[in-house]
């Protein structure tokens, strides 16, 4: 399934989730309907089988010229019918289990492409485990509810529409006696339906506040055992456990209750109606034969209304998943492209007109009354105390964030109104946070530019210092790092994510604290490549070493928001204001 069309699904009917399941399967009806007529016959056994042991005891009870006869005929007809049920579940497994995997993969594919449209700012406020529980569990569920509404639902129809009707066919008395079933069911499910549906929200969101913890904690092992708080996330941990505990408990409590209540009112019915058809045999009403006929088929409407009924916390559980998925699916903080005009080449001029940020839903600004003007090939440097702006600054230039005032022209372009995806094909960016993934250093420098040469690649990892630590790898470039690239020392991780930049030939390069993670020795060897590589291409850099910034073409301090001074390091300098001020502590 498209994620184009799971998006416009969940817009239609954002607020029925059953209609949402419904249209999420679009495309595949004719699938499913060929499916359901395959169920059909393949149940037709089960179905036979009451009339043919009724035909079977009457038969041997009258003892009549033909009853040898009709004994060994029923027995053929079941066994035909019995063999084709292993051809028809075959076409009814591979029809709607297709059907159904193709709306998981949907599913999984329209959450990442949303994700991949997400602001920014947004996505910092989503724990990545509750992101991940809505791909992976929230999703699975979907597919089980899929599975039971379609597989137990059509099971359940049809066995209580055959039963019923054949009931109907030899003895209506004793099918209005079967119809007292139906409030009684009717009954039991209202009264437990809010109750289940509210209890499994609840779980539901227990689990992914913990999925989301147990992330943190695995990441901060290393950070926990270095102070010795182990103990201490243990605890944590526990807690969140302790609540799925309760929460589940109540969950299994209610759904339990909810099942027996349920299972013994039918069972007395059960009882009810062989006592029922046995008095009418004794009558001479009906056969013997037809008394175990309908016990057999009152047990077949039994058995369908249960499991209609214990198909409810399933059909809750996946509703709630529906909702969960649409929380992501229905975010309206997108970076919309839609319509608007692709650059086809970027030169670096940037002019940021009194640039004012705060965050969504915040009053105080960031960043105030911003001005600057950045020409193409200039190195412009950031500097100040921690959170002060800078990194701001940079997400602005990057498009993460939109000013709240003022406006950011590329090349003359308000940044606002153009596809920020073509202005981003000629960026790179070295974040503060080196960010990895589990595969090879090859794999991670050439990310999303797969037709690298050798020559190039070589290139690149001579000007990144990288070449002595491939040279001592066992597999060299193509050695696997490890998850987040653990394998790798800090210094090396930075350097892997300096080469990724690099390979990239950018138009604008995005600095921020490049070097912050290395040794001086590969630091110096480093900073000399950025140099010369940086030469023709509009650089941004935010740096707390200032001694990395000295070739820098504008120096613009930034304190509380504000740029307090802008100028070449050595004008900075000779003023000896906040930058010279800077400076001297650094040489403390």
């Amino acid at each position: 399934m498209k994620e184009s069309l799971v998006q416009q699904i969940y817009n239609k009917n954002q607020k029925n989730p059953f209609k949402v399941l419904v249209g999420l399967y679009k495309g595949n009806y004719l699938r499913l309907f060929y499916s359901s007529v395959f169920f059909t016959i393949k149940h037709i056994p089960s179905w036979v089988m009451p009339i043919a042991i009724a035909n079977v005891i009457n038969a041997a009870t009258k003892q009549s010229e033909n009853g040898i006869r009709t004994i060994y005929l029923n027995a053929i007809i079941l066994f035909i019918l019995v063999l084709q049920n292993i051809v028809t579940n075959y076409y009814h497994t591979k029809l709607h289990s297709y059907a159904i995997r193709i709306v998981e993969s949907g599913l999984r594919a329209s959450l990442i492409k949303k994700l991949q449209e997400l602001s920014i700012p947004y996505q910092k406020e989503m724990q990545s485990g509750r992101l991940q529980s809505k791909i992976m569990r929230d999703v699975e569920a979907v597919q089980t509810l899929s599975s039971q509404v379609f597989v137990s639902g059509l099971n359940i129809l049809i066995n209580l529409l055959v039963a019923l009707g054949i009931t109907l066919y030899y003895s209506p008395t004793v099918f209005l006696f079967f119809l007292l079933t139906v409030p009684i069911s009717a009954l039991i499910i209202v009264a437990f339906r809010k109750k289940i549906k509210t209890s499994n929200s609840e779980f539901r969101r227990e689990m992914e506040k913990t999925s989301a913890h147990v992330i943190e904690m695995i990441e901060l092992v290393p950070i926990a055992r270095a102070h010795a708080l182990e103990k201490q996330e243990e605890r944590r941990l526990n807690h969140r456990f302790q609540q799925i505990l309760i929460k589940g408990f109540h969950l299994d409590i209610i759904q339990s209750f909810f099942g027996s209540v349920s299972w013994a009112s039918f069972q007395l019915f059960q009882i009810i109606c062989l006592v029922f058809t046995g008095v009418l045999a004794y009558r001479g009403s009906i056969t013997p034969g037809e008394v175990v006929m309908y016990q057999t088929y009152f047990t077949t409407v039994v058995n369908s209304v249960s499991s209609m009924i214990t198909l409810i916390p399933t059909i809750a559980k996946g509703m709630e998943s529906v909702e969960s998925i649409g929380e992501i699916l229905m975010a309206g903080e997108v970076e919309n492209h839609e319509n608007k005009p692709k650059l086809k080449q970027v030169n670096g001029n940037f002019t940021l007109q009194h640039v004012s940020y705060h965050y969504p839903g915040g009053n105080n600004n960031i960043l105030h009354n911003l001005t600057l003007e950045v020409r193409q090939g200039e190195t412009i440097a950031f500097v100040g105390e921690s959170g002060s702006g800078k990194s701001t600054i940079l997400n602005l230039i990057i498009g993460f964030i939109q000013p709240t005032e003022g406006k950011i022209l590329l090349d003359g372009h308000d940044m606002t109104s153009i596809d920020l995806r073509s202005f981003r094909n000629h960026l790179a960016v070295v974040p503060q946070t080196t960010i990895l993934f589990s595969g090879s250093i090859r794999q991670n420098i050439t990310y999303g530019m797969p037709s690298v040469k050798e020559e190039e690649l070589e290139r690149v990892l001579k000007a990144a210092n990288l070449l002595d630590v491939i040279q001592k790898l066992p597999d060299g470039v193509d050695t696997s790092i490890g998850e987040h690239g653990d394998k790798l020392s800090g210094g090396q991780r930075q350097r892997v994510s300096i080469a990724r930049a690099l390979i990239r030939n950018p138009k604008v390069i995005i600095l921020d604290e490049a070097t912050s993670a290395l040794d001086s020795h590969s630091e110096k060897k480093i900073q000399a490549a950025l140099n010369v590589l940086c030469q023709g291409r509009t650089t941004f850099i935010v740096a707390h070493r200032l001694s990395t910034i000295r070739n820098a073409d504008k120096i613009a301090v930034i304190e509380n928001g504000r740029c307090v001074e802008f100028g070449t390091y050595n004008e900075l300098m000779s003023k000896k204001g906040q930058f010279y001020e800077l400076n001297q502590l650094q040489l403390v």
